[in-house]
Formats: structure tokens, C-alpha cells, sequence
């Protein structure tokens, strides 16, 4: 394994300031402090993505690179995306094991306020990345209809909160933006369920919390997005949804499969699109489809995904009015 002694400690910034990670000498990278005065801190005016780590590579690097791509065009960054990660593997092969968080944020502006000078090329950035060593787990994998693998976690519990996202401008919706205040007072509100002196069974195995957006249509979690099948879609005759586990390698080839668009709200994962792509040349395809409140007690599978975390599938969806929907049998 590789030595990760020398891992940088706390936030360093790649740039302006030219980070001296090569080949031959990783770790001489400052690590320096954030002004005041940077527009992400201020406004929010960035963006960022979360790459996990095995064995020294980033994983699911492609679509980490299109994050970058797209992110850069909405924002109007000067965003060199080749570059940046090929620096990032230099890091991913010094951390062998974790997590990459890369921030990007507009430089500071001569022009006072919100408002940024506009450029041909898009406006420099300033790049931070924490690196964090983790274990990032892999004890069960699920393997996709490509022969990728991605982990599944154990079985879990959902709930949906009343908390509520933002509908956004076609520019932002579906970007990993740095205002991510709605998700943080959802995420509050899923810890306050989970701390309750009286709180139930159900609740001490609370995984991820359902959310709508302010339209009313129900959209991802907390910190991930969601897949679903309902009781009219097709499944497989062998098979039940009742009967389908975590370990099965038909989980996701069994039955139809939608997403939530993230047309007007939400996040756009790079799991999110890894199933959808996975699933594009299967039998059934993943379909763009939003939840709406009638469809809940329809809901026979459910699970949320990250590209830390893999997929999680839920036993169970706890709905505002209190009833329980169930999704596979013990």
C-alpha cells in the first residue's frame, strides 16, 4: 500500500496558487488559508464534487471529468479540466485509499458585489482539494449490467421529511453548486427524527430522508439521489420484489427502474448517471420520471445512491402521514 504518511493535512489549494505535486516529490503542496473575501464563501459562487478512492485510483473518474466540463461551461469558469485531473490521480495514487473533495470558486472580481467581468475564456478560479483518508467500502458489490461494480450497502430505512429544495433557473438545476443550504436543514431535520428520546425501531435505522422539491414533486435525499420501481411496472416472472436482496446480481436488471428528472431541482449524481447509463442497452432502460404524492403507496423498490456510498437499498419508506410503505419481506 502506497505510504500515506505524507498526504496533505487540511484544505491546499491547487489554484492560483501552482500546486509542486509531480511524479517523483507528491507532497510539497502548501496548505493555506481561505480569504474572506473568496466569492464562495461570500455568494457561493462555485461548485464542487466528491470523488472516492480504492487502490489509488479515482473512482468513476469519467464522470468526475464531465462534472467538471459541464460545471465549468454553466458557471462560465476557466476551468482546464484535463489538467486538473490528472492532478487529482497524482493525489488518488498518494491517498491509495479515501475521499477527494475539490471546490472551485470564482477569483475575486474588481467589480464590487455580485456581479464578475466577463471573459471569453470564462473567469479564473481559485481550486481547493482536502484530501481525507477512509475506508471507502467495498465488502459488498453489486455488479452492473457493463461489468462495472459498484458497492451496496446493507438495507436500510427512508422517510420522507418535510423539508423542501429549491426549484432552480435551467443553468443550475442539476449542479453540485456550493448553495446547498436547502439540503442542510433537510439533512438537520433527518438527525433531529434519529435523536428522538422516544424515537421508534424504524427510526434508529434511518439511512436517507425523501424530499420534494417547492413544486410538490418528491426528488432525491439529503445527500443522494434516488431510483425507484412502482407496482404497475413490469417484473421478471421468476421474481417479486419482496423477493429480490441486496446480493442478487438481477437487483437492478430486475423490473422497471425511474429516476426523478433534475430539470428543475436537485442534484445531478455521477451515480445517477452511471445506473442510467449502465441500465441504457437492458431490457429496461432507467426512465425520467418524477414521484408525485400519489405514487408513494405504489413504490415496491427504493434505493438512493452517492458516488462515495454505492447504492442503498430501503426496506421501508415512512410517508408524512405516518403509514409505512414496504418493500421486501424478512
Amino acid at each position: 500500500m502506497t505510504d500515506t504518511t505524507s498526504v496533505p493535512n487540511g484544505w491546499v489549494c491547487l489554484y492560483p496558487q501552482v500546486s509542486s505535486l509531480t511524479e517523483d516529490n507528491r507532497s510539497t503542496s502548501q496548505t493555506v488559508t481561505m480569504s474572506l473575501d473568496n466569492r464562495g464563501l461570500a455568494y457561493a459562487d462555485g461548485f464542487f464534487t466528491t470523488m472516492g478512492v480504492i487502490d489509488g485510483l479515482i473512482l468513476w473518474s469519467d464522470y468526475h471529468y464531465q462534472r467538471l466540463v459541464s460545471h465549468a461551461k454553466a458557471l462560465q469558469l476557466n476551468i482546464n479540466s484535463e489538467e486538473l485531473l490528472a492532478v487529482l490521480q497524482l493525489y488518488a495514487q498518494q491517498l491509495d485509499q479515501g475521499m477527494l473533495k475539490l471546490v472551485v470558486t470564482r477569483a475575486a472580481q474588481n467589480i464590487r458585489g455580485y456581479g464578475y467581468t466577463p471573459s471569453t475564456n470564462g473567469s479564473d478560479c481559485e481550486i481547493w482539494l482536502k484530501v481525507a483518508a477512509m475506508r471507502v467500502s467495498t465488502a459488498l458489490q453489486l455488479s452492473l449490467p457493463n461489468g462495472n461494480l459498484v458497492p451496496i450497502q446493507t438495507y436500510a430505512s427512508a422517510i420522507c421529511l418535510s423539508s423542501q429544495i429549491a426549484c432552480l433557473p435551467p443553468p443550475l438545476a442539476g449542479l453540485k453548486s456550493l448553495n446547498r443550504l436547502d439540503n442542510v436543514l433537510a439533512s438537520g431535520e433527518l438527525q433531529r427524527i434519529k435523536a428522538e428520546p422516544l424515537a421508534s425501531k424504524l427510526a434508529s435505522t434511518l439511512g436517507e430522508g425523501l424530499l420534494r422539491d417547492m413544486s410538490g414533486q418528491w426528488v432525491e435525499g439529503t445527500m443522494s439521489n434516488v431510483f425507484y420501481q412502482l407496482a404497475e411496472a413490469p417484473l421478471s416472472e421468476s421474481k417479486t420484489s419482496s423477493s429480490i436482496h441486496k446480493d442478487d446480481e438481477d437487483y437492478l436488471t430486475t423490473g422497471q427502474w425511474y429516476t426523478p428528472s433534475m430539470a428543475q431541482s436537485g442534484v445531478a449524481g455521477v451515480m445517477r448517471q452511471v445506473i442510467i447509463d449502465a441500465l441504457s442497452t437492458t431490457q429496461y432502460p432507467v426512465i425520467i420520471r418524477s414521484i408525485q404524492d400519489e405514487d408513494l403507496p405504489k413504490l415496491t423498490q427504493l434505493f438512493f445512491c452517492n458516488a462515495l456510498r454505492g447504492i442503498m437499498p430501503m426496506s421501508s419508506l415512512t410517508l408524512l402521514s405516518g403509514d409505512v410503505v414496504d418493500f421486501r419481506s424478512f
